[in-house]
This record gives structure tokens, C-alpha cells and sequence, in this order.
């Protein structure tokens, strides 16, 4: 008779094993729903040679109250960094990889590399996206090789003009070509790159409401040729007669105090300038008397061209602000939705800000008044020098001035330190497994797909993002990756 028993408790444990088992399983999947659920949606802002401390909340005197709440509401990184040129640092953040593994930087070092279309096994953000159900929106500047449709967006606003802001020349909606614009007085760039991001929104909210979405809005500014509306460049005219000395140590003040940097100023560089600069000369002859090519010390240029300068770094400073006007009209049609507790915002640029004083397209108008569409200008090494405080150099060096970026991540539902500092090194190639964090991200075939080096900061964001720091040194990069790396000592100082 004990033996008859046995059956039946053995029965009773296996029946509350397989009970348990079952609720571990079914709260799995209720997880798992909910995650589904709750997606996030994802912006990312990306702007176009402006400097580590133009933004008010990285210490500078330019008005951007709207990027200023996004760094208030979320992180800010102070070590994060691009690929110092426009098409590399683009083609890294979408793809995951360094560029010059995919055929995106032609330069590495001394030496030449492929230059071309990306592998097919670089995919773009977009394109593992959609299998989960989202929707993609792309709006201003490409600088990748392909079609935006043909790489996951489902609409796109395409500009792919360098003649200026106040013309619309070589544009595309979703594949097909736009009426051109001459100055009209109508079309601004900046605002375009705003207008079309928020019709695609709408236009998600109207038909795709319950789908999340992916919006990558890449602003043309302040890219030169420095053009604004003289209605922004009237609240900067009178700001930067004291100098691109005074700024640069007004800044750095303002950065100690908000703990962005702790080190020093690095030096004025007179002698380093881009090679396809305009000599001195020709910016004399082609632009104006009063052109500075070098970045030399404020007081030693004459009252004309100092007032020339203080001009043109007015009117870079109205092309961010206008950008930060035309982010805040984003992040408004984001609340009406009601999606933007629920969506990880990044703002960030390709590059430092340019030194870069050349002339394209139609020329320069030297009657022309600074900032108008018949004036090609750039803001040259002294104001870049400015821009890029604290650091050395300018775009297209892999100096801390060409190269850091600020960094900018909001997500009210996901980050509960907001306006916290992020002091580890992070690199645009994290921004892809930032977005897709997933297990499946990371099942990549062998043979066919390549696992992107960068990492995912999402569990990083409540503690110190990014990749572990060594105790005694750290590593520097050089351009040429990792088989140039070297163990330099540790220091405060990344002038």
C-alpha cells in the first residue's frame, strides 16, 4: 500500500513544476507584450560643423533654450565622438561601423583607401527597424551613397544643395526631384528640413498611429556658407566685438562651472589651416579686404576686420539658433502627439566646426551683405577655434576639435538621472546598437553579416555610459584603428 502513494505525490510535484513553469513562461510573454507594446520611437537631431561648445548647455552664449531642455531632461556626454568629416561621421552613425571599413573615408592617415558604395552587409538603422515594425522618416542633408528609400526610410525629404540656405536647388521627396527655389524670400533651409520632418510625423500620427517610428532630421547648418534670417542675426550683431579670445575664455569659464571641462585652454594654431583653403591673398582679391585666413590673436587685427569678423560669427551664431527654434517645432508636434515621453531623442554633429574658407557654386558677392544669399562665406580658423573651445583644431583633424561632439540623449521614460553628466569616451558607431538594443541585433550570420563594433549605451544611461575605462591609461586611437592603438598615460588635458 506505501508503494501506491508514491504515484500520487510524485504526481503533485510534477503537476506545481509544470504550474510554475507555465507562469514563468506566461509572465515571459506578458513582458515581452509589454515591451512590444511600448516601443520607444527614436529621433535623432544631427547638425552640421558646429562646434563642442556652441549650445548654451555645453557653455556657450548662443540662445538654445530647446536643446538646453533636452540636456536638463536627459544626459550629456563630454566625451562622445564622430569621424571629424561629414560623410564618415554620417556613415558610422547609421551603419554601426567605423567608416573606413565600409568604404566611407577615403583617408586614413597617409594612405588611400576604398572609396565607394557600402557593403551590402552595412545596413542602415531603418533597415532593421522596419522588421519590427517601425516606420522611418528621413528630412535634410544624406551625404551617404544610396537613396534614403532604398535604405528602410519610408518617406524622405533629400537636400543635397551647397549653394546656400535661401535657395532650393537639388531637392528630392521621396525619390523625385522639387521644383527649384531661387531667393524668394520664402525658403530657408533650416526651416524646410523642420517643416517636411513634421509633415512625415503627422502624417505617422494620421495613418501609422499605433506603429512606432524613426525619424533622423539632419539639419545643413551651420555648414557654410553662413547664411540666416537677418531677424536672428540682429540678436547676435553686437555679441562678438570683443573677440574670439574673450569668447573662448568666456566659455571655458561657463564649462568649469557646469562641469563639462576641468582642463585648459589649448592655444591659438595660426600655422594650421586647411590645404584647400584660399591663401591670404585670393581671400582678399575673391572676398574681402578685411578676410582673416589664419586664426591669429584678436588684438592684432585692424578695427575693419575685427568688425568684419564679429559679423560673420553673428550670423553662425543666428544659424544655430534658428536650428534650435526649428527643434523646438519638432519636439512641440512630438507633446501634441503625446509620444515624447516615449521617444530617446539624440542630439549630436557630424564634426567639429570648419576652418574651411573657400568658394563654391556661384561665387561671392562682395557687395553682398554677410549672411545673405549672394555671400559665400565661412566662419574661418579663429571663430572655429572658438566654437570648438576648449579644444585644438578644427574639422576634418582627429584633434579633439575636429573630432568630440556634444551629446545629447532624452527619454523621459527611460532615464531617471535627468541633466546628469556622462564623463566616458562614446563614439557614433554606439548609436546603432543604442537603437536596436536587442538580442536578435547581435545574431548576425556568419559570412554574411559582420558584428558592428560599437556597444549600446540604453543600460548605460543611469550609471557611467559607455566603454569600461582602464585605471592607469587610455587608449588612443589612431586614424588608422586599432593596429595603430597606443597606451598613453591618463590625463585631464584631451587639448
Amino acid at each position: 500500500m506505501p508503494d501506491a502513494k508514491e504515484p500520487r505525490g510524485n504526481n503533485t510535484t510534477t503537476t506545481v513544476v509544470v504550474i510554475c513553469l507555465l507562469l514563468v513562461v506566461m509572465l515571459g510573454l506578458l513582458i515581452t507584450l509589454v515591451r512590444e507594446e511600448n516601443k520607444p520611437n527614436v529621433v535623432i537631431f544631427i547638425v552640421d560643423d558646429m562646434g563642442f561648445s556652441d549650445v548654451g548647455s555645453y557653455g556657450g552664449e548662443i540662445q538654445t533654450p530647446n536643446i538646453d531642455q533636452l540636456a536638463a531632461n536627459g544626459l550629456r556626454f563630454t566625451q562622445a565622438y564622430n569621424s571629424a568629416r561629414c560623410w564618415a561621421s554620417r556613415a558610422s552613425l547609421l551603419t554601426g561601423y567605423y567608416a573606413q571599413s565600409i568604404r566611407r573615408d577615403p583617408v586614413m592617415g597617409d594612405e588611400q583607401v576604398p572609396f565607394g558604395d557600402r557593403p551590402a552587409w552595412a545596413r542602415l538603422i531603418p533597415q532593421y527597424l522596419k522588421p519590427r515594425g517601425y516606420r522611418a522618416y528621413h528630412s535634410g542633408k544624406w551625404h551617404l551613397d544610396g537613396q534614403p528609400l532604398d535604405n528602410g526610410f519610408d518617406h524622405s525629404y533629400l537636400n543635397m544643395n551647397e549653394l546656400g540656405f535661401f535657395i532650393g536647388i537639388n531637392q528630392e521627396l521621396d525619390g523625385n526631384a522639387l521644383p527649384s527655389v531661387e531667393d524668394n524670400g520664402e525658403f530657408y533651409e533650416t526651416i524646410a528640413t523642420a517643416n517636411y520632418a513634421i509633415e512625415f510625423l503627422k502624417d505617422n500620427e494620421a495613418q501609422y498611429s499605433n506603429d512606432p517610428f524613426f525619424a533622423y532630421i539632419a539639419f545643413n547648418a551651420p555648414h557654410f556658407p553662413i547664411h540666416a534670417l537677418m531677424e536672428d542675426i540682429e540678436i547676435y550683431k553686437d555679441r562678438y566685438q570683443e573677440g574670439w579670445d574673450a569668447i573662448r575664455q568666456e566659455r571655458l569659464e561657463r564649462m568649469r562651472k557646469l562641469g563639462i571641462f576641468t582642463g585648459e585652454l589649448s592655444p591659438l594654431d595660426p600655422s594650421t589651416v586647411p590645404s584647400w583653403n584660399l591663401s591670404e591673398e585670393e581671400l582678399k582679391a575673391q572676398v574681402a579686404k578685411d578676410e582673416v585666413g589664419r586664426a591669429v590673436p584678436w588684438d592684432s587685427l585692424s578695427h575693419s576686420e575685427q568688425a568684419f569678423q564679429a559679423r560673420k560669427m553673428a550670423v553662425h551664431a543666428a544659424m544655430v539658433h534658428r536650428v534650435d527654434i526649428e527643434i523646438g517645432r519638432v519636439l512641440a508636434q512630438l507633446k501634441t502627439m503625446g509620444v515624447l515621453d516615449n521617444t530617446v531623442i539624440f542630439f549630436l554633429s557630424d564634426n567639429g566646426a570648419s576652418a574651411e574658407q573657400i568658394v563654391r557654386g556661384r561665387g561671392h558677392d562682395k557687395t553682398a551683405q554677410i549672411g545673405s544669399s549672394k555671400s559665400y562665406l565661412g566662419i574661418g580658423p579663429g571663430w572655429s577655434s572658438a566654437s570648438n573651445t576648449p579644444f585644438r583644431l578644427h574639422k576634418s583633424w582627429n584633434h579633439e576639435g575636429g573630432i568630440i561632439t556634444p551629446l545629447i540623449v532624452q527619454w523621459p521614460d527611460g532615464i531617471n538621472t535627468p541633466g546628469a553628466l556622462r564623463t566616458s569616451p562614446v563614439h557614433v558607431i554606439d548609436m546603432l546598437p543604442t537603437v536596436l538594443e536587442d538580442e536578435s541585433f547581435r545574431r548576425f550570420a556568419p559570412g554574411i553579416y559582420h558584428r558592428p563594433p560599437g556597444v549600446s549605451l540604453l543600460h548605460r544611461l543611469d550609471q557611467c555610459a559607455g566603454y569600461p575605462a582602464l585605471p592607469e591609461y587610455v587608449l588612443n586611437l589612431c586614424h588608422g584603428g586599432l593596429a595603430d592603438a597606443q597606451l598613453l598615460p591618463r590625463t585631464t588635458d584631451t587639448t
